[in-house]
C-alpha cells in the first residue's frame, strides 16, 4: 500500500491488468453479489431528485419495487446505503440491451440527456472499491477480485492495460486530475525500477 493525497492505494491497482469483457460476463456484477452499489450521501440526494426521469429507463417491475420500498437500502454487514436490490440480487436500476448485456438505467438516462448524473461513482470505479476508515479519516482503494471477472483479467493481460488505467476516468471523477497524475507517476516510476532490476 502507498499513500497519495491522503488516499491509501493498494499496489494491486498498478500490478493487476483488467478490461471489462461484457460479451463474456454480460455485466454480471449488476445482478450477482449480496449488496447494492454503495452510494455517497450526495448521490442519495441526487438519486431521489432525479428518480422521476430515471424511471423512464428501467423495467416496470423495478419501478414497482422502488415505489414500494424506495430506491436505496441500508446493508448492515458492510455498513453502507446502496441501490435497492430485487429479491434475486439484481440491482433495481438494471436493464438489458438486445444482446442480453446488463446496462445501468441511471447511465442510460444520463446518456439520453435526461439527467446530469452519470451513475454511482462506486459502479464507475468497479472493480476498484473505496473503503472509508471513519475513525482515521481516510479512504483506501482496493481491488475487489471476483471470479465473474476472470474474462476481464484475461483481456486486460492480453491488451496490457493496468487496472488503474482502466478506471482512469472514474478516479479523476472522484479524486481529480492531480490525484490521477500522481498515481500515474508512481506507476511509471515503479515500472522503470522493475525494468532496470531485470
Amino acid at each position: 500500500m502507498f499513500v497519495i493525497r491522503d488516499i491509501l492505494v493498494s499496489e494491486a491497482l498498478l500490478e493487476e491488468q483488467f478490461v471489462c469483457h461484457l460479451e463474456s460476463c454480460k455485466g454480471a456484477c449488476c445482478w450477482e453479489g449480496d449488496y447494492g452499489a454503495p452510494l455517497e450521501s450526495d448521490e442519495i440526494d441526487m438519486l431521489h431528485e432525479m428518480l422521476p426521469d430515471i424511471k423512464k429507463f428501467i423495467p416496470e417491475e423495478s419501478i414497482s419495487l422502488i415505489d414500494r420500498e424506495g430506491p436505496t437500502e441500508f446493508f448492515n454487514e458492510p455498513g453502507f446505503r446502496g441501490t435497492r436490490l430485487h429479491e434475486n440480487g439484481a440491482c433495481a436500476f438494471l436493464t438489458f440491451d438486445d444482446n442480453g448485456i446488463a446496462k445501468c438505467g441511471i447511465e442510460q438516462a444520463h446518456d439520453a440527456g435526461a439527467i446530469k448524473w452519470k451513475k454511482p461513482v462506486s459502479c464507475h470505479l468497479y472493480p476498484v472499491r473505496v473503503k472509508k476508515v471513519e475513525r482515521m479519516s481516510f479512504e483506501a482503494l482496493n481491488y475487489d477480485k471476483w471470479d465473474i471477472c476472470s474474462a476481464a483479467c484475461t483481456l486486460g493481460k492480453s491488451l496490457k492495460v493496468p487496472l488503474y488505467i482502466f478506471v482512469k476516468d472514474a478516479l479523476i471523477r472522484k479524486y481529480g486530475e492531480a490525484f490521477w497524475n500522481e498515481l500515474d507517476e508512481v506507476a511509471r516510476d515503479l515500472a522503470k525500477r522493475e525494468d532496470t532490476s531485470e
